[in-house]
């Protein structure tokens, strides 16, 4: 039974009884020791080597539509599928982003929207395969798309056709040609293209979708290839993802639908083009569901539909007030915290000094918070910014999350988790590298955290102009 909690939600329970009120006291912790435990961090998660064995799940999802909803001001499905995921899946599992977007079109992307950094990105549509936060390339891709393909030869030959419009510079790739077509001319099209083409001597796939966009790439490409591709590689590797869930919207998912074993939805409001081609090809395959939610919210519908993994986001339950469920994972305290903190923020909570007294009993006596100006802060210090803070947010387009929240056991009772926490209060946007230090009285951590230390620094692209109402 859990003793005491920062992130109770409920007043009554904001703080525990009067015996349970001393934390456990670890040691202070040396900066020399916090920093060698970074270095490590940064070793062991910068590639894909991270995961020793097969991922636990591997959601494979379409961006535009699908992850991200345009038509919802506050993303707050996304948001709650950021939670999702970095609470309880992110230690274990893959994220992989599936986008028509070229590379230029999907970093704009992830500006304008709360994304979470995937594990692996291929972008248009199925032609690109890079990993990690650098996106390095898989050259082997590359190579495999080579065969039978000639960019200067699919120029030539589209110019021939006054129907096609070609799309940006950006959306040029060396191996995809992009352009726009009218819905009632496109199938007259592409049957004509693909037999010119043919006699050529390419081998080439074209895609039809949104209604409006062709892209012409080599056969062996699309984004069903590129998952299969993956695959391939990960059984070579010994580390198939025990479940993988697709996701998609249009018509340049539909392949990801047909890759062996997976599990797929196709959001509410997927289009005709995708619906169609479920209806003629897959309309009995137990493994494929049209969700009733939109985009972000119908991922995680199907996640709990297909029995995958938990399924309830931490702001659903926060935003329930319920908080029967307890969870002693080191992601699952983070996300939650840094959720409250947004509630707390919003005035979506009351306010209460008892919440205030369960925040110093959740923190070790020796407890430092070192701002990302540089200053250092008692939790004294931290509870009296908590204090001010109570909804100075209030009425405002302000949101918080986290993003690649991995934790590191240095110790039989002490983390080390390293993260980005970003911050959205109305168009301005900042984030920072965030360290944390928690620790337990017992290896199961049955009886919750204690935290020991916070770091926090800004990213160097997102510093904060006003680094006074950054509480932390």
């Amino acid at each position: 039974m859990r003793t005491h909690s920062l992130f109770t939600t409920r007043s009554e329970s904001l703080i525990p009884p009067t015996s349970h009120f001393i934390p456990f006291q670890s040691p202070p912790l040396k900066p020399e020791k916090i920093k060698l435990w970074q270095n490590q961090i940064k070793v062991t998660f910068r590639t894909m080597d991270r995961l020793k064995s097969s991922a636990r799940f591997m959601i494979v999802s379409d961006l535009d539509h699908t992850m991200v909803d345009h038509h919802d001001p506050e993303n707050l499905s996304l948001l709650r599928f950021n939670a999702l995921w970095e609470a309880y899946y992110r230690q274990d599992s893959l994220l992989v982003f599936s986008t028509g977007r070229s590379p230029t079109l999907y970093k704009q992307l992830r500006k304008e929207k709360p994304m979470l950094t995937p594990d692996i990105t291929i972008m248009s549509v199925g032609t690109e395969i890079t990993y990690g936060n650098s996106m390095v390339p898989d050259d082997g891709w590359v190579e495999f798309l080579n065969q039978k393909w000639d960019r200067n030869i699919v120029t030539e030959e589209t110019s021939k056709f006054s129907e096609l419009t070609l799309q940006a510079e950006t959306e040029q790739r060396p191996h995809k040609v992009s352009f726009y077509v009218k819905k009632d001319n496109a199938q007259e099209v592409m049957k004509a293209l693909s037999e010119q083409l043919e006699k050529r001597g390419l081998d080439v796939k074209i895609i039809y979708s949104g209604g409006m966009d062709l892209d012409i790439l080599p056969q062996g490409a699309g984004k069903g290839q590129a998952l299969a591709y993956l695959h391939k590689k990960f059984k070579a590797e010994g580390k198939l993802p025990n479940n993988t869930l697709v996701c998609g919207d249009s018509g340049n998912d539909a392949e990801l639908f047909t890759i062996p074993e997976v599990y797929g939805v196709m959001v509410s409001n997927a289009q005709e083009e995708l619906l169609q081609w479920h209806a003629e090809n897959a309309k009995d395959n137990p493994k494929i569901i049209h969700a009733t939610e939109r985009c972000a919210a119908g991922i995680i519908q199907a996640i709990g539909h297909f029995n995958l993994g938990q399924s309830l986001s931490p702001r659903d339950v926060i935003d329930s007030l319920d908080s029967e469920t307890e969870n002693f994972e080191p992601g699952h305290e983070i996300v939650t915290f840094f959720l409250l903190l947004e509630r707390w923020r919003r005035a979506e909570m009351e306010f209460s000094e008892l919440y205030l007294a369960g925040l110093k009993a959740s923190c070790s006596p020796s407890y430092v918070f070192v701002h990302p100006s540089g200053f250092a802060q008692s939790i004294f210090d931290c509870t009296d910014a908590f204090r001010r803070s109570y909804g100075d947010q209030q009425g405002k387009q302000y949101r918080v999350w986290v993003d690649q929240v991995l934790p590191t056991k240095i110790d039989s009772n002490i983390w080390l988790l390293k993260f980005n926490k970003w911050e959205l209060s109305g168009e301005e946007r900042r984030g920072c590298v965030t360290t944390v230090v928690i620790s337990s009285k017992d290896p199961s951590a049955s009886e919750g955290f204690t935290w020991v230390h916070v770091h926090q620094t800004w990213l160097d692209e997102e510093r904060a102009k006003d680094q006074t109402d950054w509480i932390y």
